[in-house]
């Protein structure tokens, strides 16, 4: 093997292990945590007012299940606006959160009578221009004014959306998580906000889950959790018997297939307002038109003892103009010649005159002859007569256009040839050269019995 073959074969193996190892990176499955959390959220943001939601946390150690606001692209190294209700602890401890907008933090762990992770109940941030509180069924457990509030406003004019998740805890928040323990489930029974102005509220939209599919503006996460320890995965986000769930699950054991637990009050609070409307839009028209082509025409006809002329054929819309004729020479030809158009054209179509016959030869000569235009065009099928030139004995030769010349007879070149206002001057002439060479023939004939 030469030096340059052992060069290329190497070349080549090289090529073959990169693509190949491209390719097992490619395909190899991307390492994932072994536990599989959810978030569900809505897509459009929103300013002052109030964000409730009736919800039951998931239970667990280690199970951090939360309703909070999020500022969109919210970061510690820029700005972080968040207020938070989050459920941590096998205890289903709640705690209550906002973050200002400058890495102001003010957490603070709320008692609620009643065991979060057993029943729904209502959950409420109000947010005003003076003030931020924090409500379950109705009841202020928390509330915020002063500087906090206007740092938080001023960091947060894009305006908060709503989320909800379930994710995995350490031992800082949360707890450690006993994978034993899943899957666990956060059941959301409905979600509405009011808008703020003058006030009081009013509510906007509601969302009670009726469908089995992501309601229109709402979606899911696909991203690691907070700590790591966990991967939103958006098979744990379901919906049924107009409840949301949100599971936290085993790698292999994504979604929920069980039946959700009832709300006894599903129905909740409502605000008052909104206004829906109803309308019809688009038009319909109907348009275009139609049209028939045009047809082909056949032109030209047979002239007695000069030459047969046959016209060209058009076809299309409109139609177009075909000439044809034919050239003769013999006999006696016409002093002067004469040129006649013959031919018409049917409807849409329109006549030309070309090609015609040119007569030479005979006894005298004569230039011009007799020219015939022949054919024509029709849209509509209709068809248009030209006349062949014409001569007494002899035979004929010449040029052709758009057709053939040969002597002898068909029966209307004269009907063919008195067609338009020059066909009658032509079929005058032709009278005169005829009865003229009859003269001089009698004269001959007399001529021949006086020499006799």
């Amino acid at each position: 093997m030469t030096k340059e073959c052992r060069t290329g074969l190497v070349g080549r193996t090289r090529g073959w292990l990169c693509g190949a190892l491209l390719l097992v990176g490619v395909l190899a499955p991307r390492a994932a945590s072994a536990t599989q959390s959810a978030e569900l959220y809505r897509t459009e943001a929103y300013f002052y007012g109030r964000f409730e939601a009736r919800l039951r946390f998931a239970p667990g150690e280690g199970v951090v299940s939360s309703f909070f606001l999020w500022k969109d692209g919210s970061s510690s190294t820029t700005s972080w606006n968040e207020l938070d209700y989050e459920k941590v602890n096998a205890s289903c401890k709640l705690t209550t959160n906002i973050w200002t907008g400058k890495g102001t933090q003010s957490s603070q762990t709320n008692t609620p009578s009643f065991n979060v992770c057993s029943d729904y109940h209502t959950y409420a941030f109000e947010w005003t221009p003076d003030y931020i509180s924090w409500l379950i069924d109705g009841k202020e457990i928390r509330k915020v004014t002063g500087a906090s509030v206007t740092e938080y406003t001023q960091n947060a004019s894009q305006g908060m959306a709503i989320h909800f998740n379930v994710w995995a805890g350490n031992t800082s928040f949360g707890g450690t998580l006993d994978p034993s323990t899943l899957p666990v489930q956060q059941f959301i029974s409905w979600v509405q906000y009011s808008s703020y102005s003058n006030g009081s509220f009013q509510m906007q939209w509601r969302e009670e889950f009726d469908g089995s599919a992501l309601p229109d503006k709402f979606a899911a996460g696909d991203w690691a959790s907070p700590f790591n320890l966990s991967t939103h995965n958006m098979a744990n986000v379901t919906f049924s018997n107009g409840v949301a769930v949100l599971s936290m699950t085993a790698d292999d054991a994504t979604g929920f297939k069980g039946t959700p637990p009832a709300d006894p009050d599903a129905g909740g609070t409502t605000g008052s307002g909104g206004a829906s409307g109803t309308g019809s839009g688009g038009s319909s028209a109907s348009g275009g038109s139609s049209g028939s082509g045009g047809a082909s025409a056949s032109g030209g006809t047979s002239g007695s003892g000069g030459a047969t002329a046959t016209g060209g054929t058009s076809a299309g819309s409109g139609g177009t103009s075909a000439s044809g004729g034919a050239s003769a020479s013999g006999g006696a030809s016409a002093s002067g010649g004469a040129t006649a158009t013959g031919g018409k054209s049917a409807s849409g179509g329109t006549s030309g005159s070309s090609g015609g016959v040119t007569g030479s030869g005979g006894g005298l000569s004569a230039s011009g002859g007799v020219t015939g235009s022949g054919g024509g065009s029709s849209s509509t099928g209709g068809s248009s007569s030209g006349s062949g030139g014409s001569t007494s004995g002899g035979s004929s030769s010449g040029g052709t256009t758009g057709g053939s010349a040969s002597g002898g007879g068909g029966g209307g070149g004269c009907q063919a040839a008195g067609s338009g206002p020059m066909g009658r001057t032509g079929l005058l002439v032709l009278m005169l050269v005829a009865l003229h060479a009859l003269g001089r023939r009698r004269k001959a004939s007399a001529r021949s019995g006086l020499d006799r």
